[in-house]
């Protein structure tokens, strides 16, 4: 099978690799219909962080079931389904409390499996495969797109905003113009914000970001994003924050702009281990956030509001390629010709 594979940073090679079979009684393997390059793949491709040369590659798809282990019992062999980057087991301690991207038994073995490709063994697919009615012919190519975000970038969009506990009527910051940062601007409206800032400086993002729900749009950084944002609150700050960066810089802004007991949700993979948490005691501010809960949010919210044309997630995806070209799509992303990229994989 055809798999896209990390050779070195900056050079991804599209490789033929044996078929995955079922390894484990929790597995499936599925049929990739479509995948995508997320914005953390970046970080190992520009060589920021280290990742282990001549292996397959990608965390996002949506494809049809072809075989299923012995303790598989809620999917089967053709059903579509969504494959979200966590494999959430859902009986232990961190799935049940409905963190299933902390999954305690998510690891069932050492093999690195990848989702852009045309094949992917999937672990613990009886409870974390996202069933999807239907076949993939029964979508356009506009509800495909829709579909796939919710393997990883709607669900970690609406992981920030449910972590900041955004609510009906709050004023909202989002940090990040990235396919996350416009998913939780998707994220704070569908949990009832009024008032969504969002912070870019890119006039494609800035435009979709409005599309999706932002009121205002705040190009400044640092200190001046800061008193920006204190102008249009009338000095008080954000109700909630969604941080989706991971740098330093974004994370003390995040803090900064919220008001006084404000909760910032921090979903951006952190770039830095220190932070200084006086703001955060001095303010009230809470800080939460990490790895998205994708199958619990996909089957309490999002798959619905998917299907029911509530959102439309999808068009973050705004260039896309065969899986031949995926070293294209990364370069893509790396230019940010590309908000983000769509690998076509079959039909």
């Amino acid at each position: 099978m055809k798999t896209a594979v990390f050779i070195e940073p900056g050079k991804i090679d599209v490789q033929e690799l044996p078929k995955p079979e079922v390894k484990n009684p929790t597995d499936a393997v599925l049929k990739i219909v479509r995948a995508c390059v997320c914005g953390s793949d970046l970080w190992w491709y520009r060589g920021i962080n280290q990742r282990q040369a001549n292996t397959p590659v990608g965390h996002e798809a949506i494809g049809v079931v072809e075989s299923v282990g012995a303790e598989v019992t809620n999917v089967k062999p053709g059903d579509f389904v969504v494959a979200p980057f966590t494999h959430g087991c859902g009986h232990c301690a961190a799935c049940l409390a409905g963190f299933d991207g902390n999954c305690e038994n998510a690891q069932t073995d050492d093999e690195i499996v990848g989702y852009q490709g045309e094949y992917l063994r999937f672990r613990n697919a009886d409870w974390a495969l996202v069933k999807i009615p239907g076949q993939p012919s029964d979508y356009t190519d506009a509800q495909l797109n829709d579909l796939l975000t919710l393997s990883d970038v709607m669900a970690t969009g609406y992981h920030a905003a449910a972590t900041a506990e955004v609510e009906a009527g709050d004023t909202v910051v989002v940090m990040g113009d990235g396919a996350v940062g416009l998913c939780g601007i998707i994220a704070a409206k569908l949990r009832g914000a009024t008032r969504i800032i969002a912070m870019s400086r890119h006039e494609d993002r800035q435009r979709l970001a409005t599309e999706f729900g932002a009121t205002d749009i705040v190009a400044e950084r640092g200190d001046e994003a800061v008193a920006r944002v204190m102008a249009l609150t009338d000095g008080a700050g954000a109700d909630a924050v969604i941080e989706c960066v991971g740098t330093e810089q974004s994370v003390d802004t995040a803090v900064k702009v919220g008001r006084d007991g404000a909760v910032v949700g921090r979903v951006g993979v952190p770039q830095k281990a220190e932070m200084n948490t006086n703001d955060l005691f001095w303010k009230n501010i809470g800080l939460r956030g990490g790895i998205a809960s994708v199958t619990t949010y996909d089957r309490a919210v999002l798959l619905d509001a998917v299907l029911n044309g509530d959102i439309h997630p999808g068009k973050v995806f705004t260039k896309r390629f065969d899986l031949d070209d995926v070293q294209a799509a990364y370069e893509a992303m790396d230019h940010r010709e590309a908000i983000k990229s769509l690998l076509i994989v079959s039909d």
